[in-house]
């Protein structure tokens, strides 16, 4: 399946995007970022793309430039929205490598956006798949969510920072990631500092290791559908295991294809 991929900037192509950031998250008629937004961000040299399948927008990328000196300039990559359906499959890759490509050109070498750590697909896209790394952990960054996907939940979030100009990144880019595999990494002595118990509960253990292993649910959106109860003490057990381990100089150095976080310090 080939998909084009492009710049937008005429309001008619804005609005398309809109509606399918809208219908992505679940606000029909009400998108999450609006055509004027779009339109003022293109118009000012930033970053605004839609991806097209027989001439059919499919998904979206909308980034800006940030960084205050002495700060780094780097990209805010804010929403990233693909049309569910098999015929995407990939398309969120391939947008985030013309973004990619697109900073590079410009002189830019970091992209940084958020990801809300109970979405297992995402950590693996994000941290293995693209061979980004997570720097900060956000409590309730945004508030209390309100669209079709986050509703009633509190919006944690890690923050991904992804170098650009890296032999990593290259290696990834052309899908050759350092994928961790976690019978290696047990190995090698990671022990489990929160996993999935047998009635789908998050179970805590106090663990010390250089390598620990934080799990997170299969589906965390179909969870919060089907009970709301569980999904919030989900939310608060990965809170406070990030939060501890980060203060403890952990960092958050990967994810495994079936669920796993690796955090790793360099304590002995």
């Amino acid at each position: 399946m080939t998909f084009s991929i492009r710049e937008l900037a005429e309001i008619e192509d804005l609005n398309q995007l809109a509606e399918l950031f809208a219908v992505v998250w679940g606000r029909p008629g009400e998108p999450p970022i609006s055509s004027d937004v779009l339109k003022a961000l293109a118009h000012s040299g930033n970053y605004v793309s839609g991806a097209y399948l027989d001439n059919k927008i499919t998904g979206g990328l909308v980034g800006w430039f940030g960084g205050v000196p002495p700060h780094e300039l780097h990209m805010h990559s804010h929403i990233l929205g693909v049309l569910s359906g098999s015929e995407a499959h990939g398309l969120g890759f391939e947008l985030k490598q013309h973004q990619r490509r697109w900073c590079l050109a410009r002189d830019v070498n970091v992209i940084e956006w958020t990801t809300d750590p109970l979405v297992r697909r995402n950590a693996y896209f994000n941290l293995t798949k693209l061979c980004a790394h997570a720097s900060e952990y956000l409590v309730n960054v945004y508030g209390e969510m309100a669209d079709g996907i986050n509703a009633g939940e509190e919006s944690d979030r890690l923050l991904i920072s992804w170098r650009l100009d890296t032999p990593a990144a290259d290696a990834a880019a052309g899908g050759h990631p350092p994928d961790s595999r976690l019978d290696e990494l047990r190995r090698d002595g990671a022990v489990e500092a929160l996993s999935v118990g047998d009635a789908g509960e998050p179970v805590a253990t106090a663990a010390s290791a250089r390598v620990l292993l934080c799990q997170v649910p299969d589906d965390i959106v179909a969870l919060r559908r089907s009970d709301p109860s569980l999904a919030s003490s989900w939310r608060m057990a990965v809170r406070k295991t990030f939060t501890d381990a980060l203060a403890a100089g952990y960092e958050v150095s990967g994810a495994t294809r079936s669920g796993w976080y690796v955090l790793e310090t360099q304590a002995d």
